[in-house]
């Protein structure tokens, strides 16, 4: 085709029916995209495009989300990787294999749409697409199940049977009720069984448990690629012995599948489950067009060498023999014999063959055009290339927040009109436009002439931040948190008996009643046996160390004497910490004020749903402002857990009340980054931010400053800079302090002369054990966000002796999946030998180095082009820890990990795991006796803490191993080793309550935990209802730390809907529980009634009015009689035990209405 005629992009060359290859050329930027998505809009059969790589892949499906008209109908999806290297021992993420499964089981009946997919995986062999077809059934309201049956047939299609569903994959039966996590699903179903019919099928939440919409019908599919029916599993034993020799029962991979078991990295072996293998192409229509990208065959043939040099490496493995990699995989021979069957468009930009013919298309190489914000006219290259381009231009920003940004830029000139979405810009007839199109490459196309300018060709240099997460709901169940721990043999604290060992849940039967008891043990193995009723009285003990936590001795005083001296203590730090509390109160303020329409529309702007932790967290936020005492807030959450959205939202509210707020991030890369993101979240507010930072030229800084002191600056996002002297705020209401824990004592002690007045926010990961006893003990208001969004994984952490191999492992296995790594090395003198020698590790690694030392601006560039993926490996010093916020980056070696703090390691372990891959944190360490008892327990401590969330716990742990860090001072940690510091924060709790309302606190008299009742009924939650001691144990201190009844029936119904119908016995707990809260209220100490009736004892100071008891004796002598001062004797015959029930609501209510006449 000649230069001159070159083909429309808008108008693609469709393949001719007689010829197999097309080959299209000049498609430069995202033209590629747009010629695929016009594409699809003439042709009725699905189109699979094969792309070089991950990144691209995922590059050109958010392209042709914009570019395809109604990607609803015109389904883009995207058939993900495993994400493991060949012959990994490693098994894909559970959430990998149900979105593979998923679009597997769709592509067997799609007639039309776009597949995108990266060669190499498409050159793995898939599981037989009639297993996949058998194998999915469905569940229908009314259809009929033989329970046994079906149990058998999830074991076997994969699923994992565990107590509570929380991930693909798992299923849960409970008497008539089945949870289950199908594959494929994005929320997992509770299916109601009416005997054996099915009565519903309801979907559910993950972290709540409770169940929402219904539905009526159900797909079920396989759980795995490899099948653990009974057959394959026969398969895979005869075809190992047949490929492999020697003897298999010593391969611990046969062992285990023999034993229905799918061990990590099995699906290396899938051929050998099956009869056969199928391929992608045979999934899909025969009449789908394949298209290749660029590049693909070239990185088909390295992909083969680098599975044939894996091969070399592993095979001589006799433990984990591996099989021939045609087996596993497809070579080109097949691939090319199989791809011959389909139409094929081949897309190159660089013609190498001059015998083909190629559609050449009219698309230009879409340029920079650099807007340099310190010249005069920043946009002076935009304006240059606006007068030049002859046709319409639009710009495609980000984000809606960038959008303004830029529109600001042109205030003086031609302003960019705002469009849709590409498709409005093209059928309109606009010259210059903005659209929200968050894409990488730009588009030049001639006929009609069309410019596509993105933000990166605008700012080359900002680091993006795409989010690729939803938000999702769970409820932080802060009193079970102290449970969660419980493992056999912890210590625990009894409140009146002292530090014993937790021994587990026993059930004994009492005068004829079954009741369920903890098992305590205490000195020369004295047991206490502890009702589950009474279990508010037992918390986790948390002293200094918990090995070496005190063994008292039962009724030998010595418990008694600890605490009154642990309590006497108490008093002088309460006295000093009410003085500061005292000073703080005193100070008033203008209470703010809230415009409900204003807020509510700058809230409508935040992206994602709130989760519970952090909309209570909100709520607490604002209540502080409307009051009209300054606020002083610790919120503690993990990062990427939203405790930057409390922070927007208080600065909201602060402006809006004509206050300045200022903001006090530990580095210049982060303040970069919160620059960045408030630009974002206020663009649509005319609310002035300025950055005080050293990346920023003096004359801004000095522009910055004066707006500061004139008050045109609304908020201010600066560095210790923020702290210095000659820093005039004209009128500031708030500060918020990110990260508090990197702040040294000098700065904390300038931000405590500023805290009697001004509203102060801190935000912090992990609180640092002295925040945290403030915080703790009612000083500071504490808010604990520990809600994960969707989809975040936590990460998978390995403690390890330094290897090179593992390191080389880790760091491929990212990079073959698109990702980059962090290489943690804390030493500046040896950081370029260890970059050079993590270089040599492979080809494909690209290694820069970054610590602090640097020049501001080449620590700048190298940190850009790290976001840019311009490299993938980073071999860094602690520089990161409070760094910039990098999605693709999920894996993170730290070498010597043995020399950080647990705060620091948590941190850093924080910096992956950003997105929805799993990430990988390896914690390199020395041989165990060069590392100090310290360092191997703070090891063991982040090893074992992988769930999210936990940062606040982290802290409670680092209280253990560092002690208290005094809240005023020294001389505390001696008595929190011997009564454990949860019952010291009671204690001391209970002392400044005392001393507030003015009260004389008897030292001796325990702790009130409400009334005792005992019906001489069954209350307990019995193991056949809830076989799983764990959860038993959570729900009974759920049951007994309820404080309303609503609390009550919401638990009630809770358990109803996780667990089915209540048991009596259970019934009969929560019963004595709601009468229990009654009898508290009234001053009532005890209960105690059988069938023949029995005695209610009562308080010194009881809320009753003993004129009302005397009245009801005098009107029944016969069933009342007062058996000494606090005794009240009930004879009556209660035979039933819902007659005891009602008597005893009939007697309350006679009290309290007698009260209240």
């Amino acid at each position: 085709m000649s230069a001159l005629i070159r083909q429309n992009v808008l108008t693609p060359v469709l393949p001719e029916k007689n010829k197999i290859k097309t080959h299209w050329s000049r498609l430069y930027g995202s033209a590629k995209s747009l010629a695929i998505a016009n594409m699809l809009a003439k042709i009725k059969t699905p189109i699979i495009v094969i792309t070089a790589d991950a990144l691209t892949a995922v590059n050109l499906v958010s392209e042709l989300q914009y570019y395809v008209r109604n990607s609803k109908i015109n389904k883009i999806r995207y058939f993900p990787d495993w994400e493991t290297l060949p012959y990994d021992i490693f098994s894909p993420y559970q959430d990998i294999i149900s979105e593979r499964l998923k679009i597997l089981f769709e592509l067997t009946n799609l007639s039309s749409g776009i597949l995108v997919v990266p060669i190499t995986t498409l050159m793995h062999r898939l599981l037989p697409i009639n297993h996949l077809l058998e194998n999915a059934f469905s569940l229908d309201i009314g259809q009929k199940i033989n329970l046994e049956d079906f149990k058998n047939k999830l074991s076997q299609q994969g699923y994992n049977f565990v107590t509570q569903v929380t991930e693909h994959g798992e299923a849960a039966i409970r008497g008539s009720l089945i949870d289950i996590y199908p594959m494929g699903k994005s929320k997992p179903f509770r299916v109601d069984l009416f005997d054996n019919e099915i009565d519903s099928i309801r979907l559910f939440n993950v972290e709540t448990q409770r169940s929402n919409e219904t539905i009526s019908s159900l797909r079920i599919l396989p759980a795995r690629e490899i099948s653990l029916a009974d057959e394959n599993i026969a398969r895979f034993r005869e075809n190992w012995r047949s490929y492999f020799q020697g003897n298999p029962n010593q391969c611990p991979m046969y062992r285990d599948v023999s034993q229905s078991l799918a061990p990590s990295g099995v699906e290396y072996y899938l051929p050998l489950f099956y009869k056969e293998t199928s391929t992608l192409f045979d999934y899909i229509d025969d009449n789908s067009t394949l298209i290749f990208d660029e590049e693909v065959s070239i990185v088909a043939e390295s992909f083969l060498e680098d599975i044939a040099s894996r091969y070399q490496e592993k095979s001589r493995n006799t433990e984990r023999p591996i099989l021939p990699s045609n087996k596993v995989f497809l070579d080109i021979n097949d691939f090319n014999k199989i791809s011959e069957r389909f139409t094929q468009i081949h897309i190159s930009n660089l013609k190498t063959n001059s015998n083909t013919d190629f559609i050449e298309y009219n698309s230009s190489i879409p340029t920079s055009i650099p807007i340099d914000a310190r010249s005069k006219d920043p946009i002076k290259l935009i304006k240059n290339f606006l007068n030049e381009f002859k046709g319409r231009v639009l710009i495609a920003a980000e984000t809606k927040g960038r959008l303004e940004t830029i529109k600001e830029l042109f205030k003086k000139k031609t302003i960019p009109k705002e469009m849709e979405d590409w498709n409005s810009f093209l059928q309109s007839d606009i010259k210059f436009a903005i659209a929200v199109m968050a894409i990488e490459n730009g588009l030049i196309i001639k006929k009609p002439n069309i410019a596509i300018i993105t933000e990166a060709q605008l700012f080359g240099e900002r680091a993006m931040q795409r989010r690729l997460r939803k938000r999702q709901r769970l409820d932080a169940d802060a009193i079970v948190r102290n449970l969660t721990e419980l493992r056999m043999g912890s210590p625990v604290v009894h409140e009146e008996h002292g530090v014993g060992r937790y021994r587990g849940l026993i059930t004994i039967e009492v005068g004829g009643i079954l009741g369920e008891f903890i098992h305590l043990e205490y000195a020369d193995k004295d047991k206490l046996y502890v009702p589950v009723s009474a279990l508010d009285l037992i918390s986790r003990y948390t002293g200094v160390n918990p090995d070496k936590a005190p063994l008292y001795r039962l009724g030998s005083g010595q418990w008694q004497r600890a605490k009154r001296k642990a309590t006497e203590k108490v008093y002088d730090v309460a006295v000093e910490l009410l003085e500061l509390h005292a000073r703080r109160v005193a100070k008033k303020r203008e209470p703010y004020k809230l415009d409900q329409d204003e807020y509510y529309s700058f809230i409508q702007n935040f992206p994602f749903e709130e989760t519970p932790g952090q909309q209570e967290t909100i709520n607490s936020m604002i209540d502080d402002l409307l009051s009209d005492q300054p606020m002083d807030r610790l919120v503690c959450g993990d990062a990427g857990f939203g405790k930057t959205e409390v922070a927007m939202r208080a600065a909201f509210i602060t402006v809006q009340n004509g206050k300045q707020v200022g903001i006090l991030v530990p580095t210049t890369l982060l303040a970069q980054q919160h620059y960045q993101n408030f630009i974002d979240r206020f663009a649509d507010w005319p609310i002035e931010i300025e950055l005080l930072s050293r990346f920023r030229a003096k004359k801004e800084q000095d522009l910055a400053l004066s707006s500061m002191r004139k008050g045109t600056a609304d908020i201010i996002i600066g560095t210790h800079r923020l702290l210095q002297d000659d820093i005039v705020f004209k009128n500031l209401g708030l500060i918020i302090i990110d990260e508090e824990h990197r702040y040294g004592v000098r700065q904390k002690e300038k931000l405590k002369s500023l805290r009697a007045e001004i509203d102060i926010l801190t935000l912090t990961a992990t609180p640092i054990p002295r925040t945290l006893n403030m915080a703790l003990s009612d000083l500071r208001e504490l808010s604990i966000i520990a809600t994960p969004p969707l989809r975040r994984l936590a990460v998978k952490t390995f403690v390890s002796e330094k290897n090179d191999h593992l390191l080389k492992e880790a760091i491929l296995r990212e990079i073959k999946r698109g990702g980059q790594v962090f290489y943690l090395h804390n030493n500046v003198k040896t950081i370029g030998e260890i970059t050079k020698k993590v270089n040599r590790f492979a080809p494909e690694i690209h290694v820069q180095f970054a610590h602090g030392q640097m020049p501001e601006k080449q620590l700048e560039s190298v940190m850009l082009d790290f976001y840019h993926r311009r490299f993938n490996v980073l071999v860094c010093t602690t520089i990161i820890e409070t760094g910039i916020d990098i999605p693709t980056a999920n894996t993170i070696i730290i070498d010597r990990a043995d020399k950080f703090g647990l705060a620091q390691l948590y941190q850093l372990r924080g910096r992956v795991g950003r997105s929805h891959h799993r990430a990988y944190a390896y914690l390199m360490v020395p041989e165990q006796k060069a590392m100090t008892a310290d360092a191997v327990k703070r090891l063991k401590a982040i090893e074992a803490l992988e769930e999210l969330g936990i940062g606040f716990t982290l802290a409670t742990h680092d209280l253990e191993i560092r002690g208290a860090g005094e809240i005023l001072g020294e001389g505390q940690s001696g008595h929190i080793q011997e009564i454990g510091f949860s019952l010291y924060m009671q204690l001391l709790d209970r002392v400044v309550r005392a001393m507030k309302d003015n009260k004389e606190l008897d030292l001796d008299q325990p702790l009130d935990y409400g009334a005792e009742i005992d019906l001489h009924i069954p209350a307990l939650i019995p193991d056949t209802f809830l076989p799983d001691v764990h959860m038993r144990l959570i729900m009974y201190k759920r049951i007994a730390s309820i404080k309303h009844e609503s609390e009550l029936i919401d638990l009630k119904e809770e358990m109803i809907d996780r667990f089915g119908g209540l048991p009596e016995a259970l019934n009969n707990l929560l019963d004595i529980t709601k009468l229990k809260h009654k009898a508290s209220t009234l001053g009532i100490r005890k209960i105690d009634l059988g069938e023949k009736g029995g005695c209610i004892y009562f308080r010194e100071h009881s809320n009753i009015d003993p004129k009302c008891i005397f009245e009801l004796i005098e009107s029944n002598p016969k069933d009342y009689k007062f058996d000494g001062p606090d005794k009240l004797r009930i004879n009556k015959k209660l035979t039933k035990k819902v007659s005891r029930i009602v008597f005893l609501e009939y007697f309350f209510n006679e009290i309290v209405l007698k009260e209240a006449a």
